[in-house]
């Protein structure tokens, strides 16, 4: 059974590569992520 997995994965990899638009998203979402430690708790806020 490892055979016939390990074969059809190896047919049919391809070079993926995400879209813009994700790219774009997720590095504002990172920018606008605001993540404070205080007494042992952390707030995590989105700044937008």
């Amino acid at each position: 059974m490892e055979k016939i997995y390990s074969e059809n994965s190896l047919k049919n990899i391809e070079k993926r590569e995400p879209k813009e638009e994700t790219v774009n998203f997720l590095l504002n979402y990172s920018k606008a992520l605001n993540v404070k430690d205080y007494n042992n708790m952390r707030f995590e806020t989105l700044l937008n």
